[in-house]
């Protein structure tokens, strides 16, 4: 019997994966698999409890205990747009951690929820390659292209209400809207819709740098040179330029 693991990010895609998976295979042997990184919006939650009830199913749900600004001084790096390391020590261990421990590799798929779209379909094989020896299957990005709003649109017409941060124009679910890998175009937006979440990171930045040093999440490429620009100076920036 195969065991249907749906690596469950609490995002569109990922719904929509395991709603795919359901309809084709059933949910008798049906896991959804997801991350507590202690950095999520609390509509996140909503949202996946919403999907899993109307699956009939219950959330599995992993946890390393960390958030990633604790990872970050743990690690003695701050993560930025090239290189996050709580995406792997607060997702991707947790659950390899438990599907090595629940589901045999030749007797499990994992589903990936990347998106219809030619960008999120680059990543397919680098993803296939991290999730070996288990068998992958990207049920979403076989079919045609679609637009956010589309996607979203589907979980609507099942009743089933979108997570805030889409609906705030954010382009994914994740981290509250303060994910390190996002550019200076979506933290200014964090300022200007979510200003509490903004100087909760900016202040957790501002510890970091006072550890680590001259480091910061973002870059300012500004006049050929590329060099640190921390939260701080964007915010006082949009702050005048207002």
């Amino acid at each position: 019997m195969t065991h249907h693991v749906i690596q469950f990010s609490g995002g569109i895609g990922s719904a929509l994966t395991a709603l795919r998976v359901a309809e084709r295979r059933g949910t008798q042997d049906m896991s959804l698999l997801i991350a507590d990184t202690r950095a999520e919006d609390p509509d996140l939650w909503r949202f996946s409890g919403d999907v899993a009830r109307y699956l009939g199913l219950e959330l599995t749900v992993v946890r390393d205990g960390r958030d990633p600004w604790q990872v970050f001084a743990d690690q003695r790096f701050l993560g930025n747009d090239r290189l996050a390391p709580c995406t792997f020590i607060l997702k991707q261990k947790p659950c390899r951690t438990w599907m090595t421990e629940h589901t045999p590799p030749g007797d499990t798929i994992a589903y990936v929820g990347i998106e219809p779209n030619d960008r999120d379909r680059r990543r397919i094989p680098a993803i296939a390659r991290n999730w070996q020896p288990w068998r992958t299957e990207f049920p979403l990005a076989d079919g045609p292209d679609a637009t956010k709003d589309q996607l979203l649109d589907e979980v609507r017409a099942l009743g089933i209400r979108p997570p805030l941060l889409y609906e705030l124009g954010f382009p994914h679910n994740n981290c509250s809207g303060s994910c390190v890998r996002a550019g200076q175009g979506q933290w200014k937006h964090l300022l200007a819709t979510l200003p509490e979440r903004y100087a909760h990171a900016e202040a957790k930045e501002e510890e970091l740098r006072e550890l680590l040093g001259d480091v910061a999440i973002l870059r300012d490429r500004r006049g050929g040179t590329s060099r640190p620009l921390p939260l701080a100076e964007l915010r006082t920036r949009e702050q005048n330029a207002a």
